[in-house]
């Protein structure tokens, strides 16, 4: 086995912009081993300090929306104006061999060889709604290494988008044509959590079609409550295969960051994310400790087969599990 780099050294490799010493760091964040979990603590300890100089947007949208070609046209205009990009296409892993789809740089042939680019699929290793636990930790690890322009792609399913919305700045649907029968298979939620809505694949025949899917959206927004932010969403149109529209919606982006700093939301925002990763990493630790317990599992199994004998309710089950 290779010997690891000492935590110095991936520090110092990080804040250099060493992308292979970052893409080590970031498989350390995913280990699920005990010494890869502690020396990715001791990175990220290192490098906090230079993290957070970011805008961080989330991504989402129906399947066959075409986020990856969105996200590599979108992405090519970032680096354009000199920016540099992360991408974290949350992958989503098998549930029988926790592997993962790793199709996203494949799709991304241009943006995946620029050198102000950077795209990590990550695997889900079955997160809820396909969000991977450790994010907040590889978003850190990328704004430390210089990129200020951070883009989540969710795979589109459950509650994805939920934890997506809670870790970004601004929260992007994508949504295709026909926009009476779209809005029919997109949850209330998620349309109420969107800073902005995007039509793709507005060329060729699809143009009209994509101009009434956008007057129906704008309609369908504006019914909402208003937003805490202050902004109003907006809808735009756009092609990834003639760039179309791509320009306007990094003006749009770079808009609600403008309006977002003067209000101080972004602030507030970046504030709640902070708060929302603890819980989750509070959570994460009280699960831990209360299976690691000594005899729980047997416990478990016992109080299993009371249940499946109708012996006993879920609820009386679980109050003996917390009885000291």
């Amino acid at each position: 086995m290779k010997k690891l780099p000492a935590v110095q050294e991936f520090i110092d490799g990080i804040l250099k912009q060493d992308i292979a010493l970052l893409s080590r760091a970031i498989t350390l964040v995913e280990s699920t081993v005990a010494e890869h979990q502690q020396l990715a603590r001791q990175i990220i300890e290192g490098v906090i300090a230079h993290s957070g100089k970011s805008i961080r947007i989330g991504i989402t949208g129906v399947p066959g929306v075409g986020k990856s070609s969105f996200i590599e046209s979108f992405g090519l205009h970032v680096v354009g104006q000199q920016h540099k990009l992360a991408v974290l296409a949350i992958d989503p892993s098998s549930q029988i061999s926790k592997g993962s789809i790793l199709g996203d740089k494949t799709r991304m042939e241009q943006l995946s060889v620029h050198p102000r680019a950077f795209i990590r699929p990550t695997p889900s290793s079955g997160s809820l709604g396909g969000v991977a636990r450790k994010t907040q930790e590889t978003i850190m690890l990328c704004e430390a290494a210089g990129y200020n322009y951070i883009l989540i792609e969710t795979v589109g399913v459950g509650q994805s988008e939920t934890t997506v919305h809670q870790l970004t700045d601004f929260f992007l649907l994508l949504m295709l044509t026909g926009a009476g029968d779209e809005l029919q298979g997109i949850k209330r939620g998620i349309m109420e959590m969107a800073d902005a809505l995007v039509i793709t694949k507005a060329d060729g025949s699809n143009i009209d079609k994509a101009k009434a899917a956008r007057a129906e959206f704008a309609m369908a927004l504006h019914l909402f409550p208003a937003a805490e932010s202050g902004w109003v969403p907006e809808v735009k149109t756009c092609s990834s295969l003639t760039n179309e529209g791509i320009a306007e919606v990094y003006e749009m982006i770079e808009k609600y960051r403008r309006h977002s700093a003067i209000n101080r939301y972004f602030e507030k925002k970046r504030t709640d994310q902070a708060r929302y990763n603890l819980q989750q990493l509070i959570d994460e630790q009280i699960r831990a400790k209360f299976y690691n317990t000594p005899g729980i599992s047997e416990k478990i199994k016992s109080l299993e087969q009371l249940i499946l004998q109708n012996k006993m309710s879920p609820y009386t089950a679980v109050e003996h599990l917390f009885v000291q």
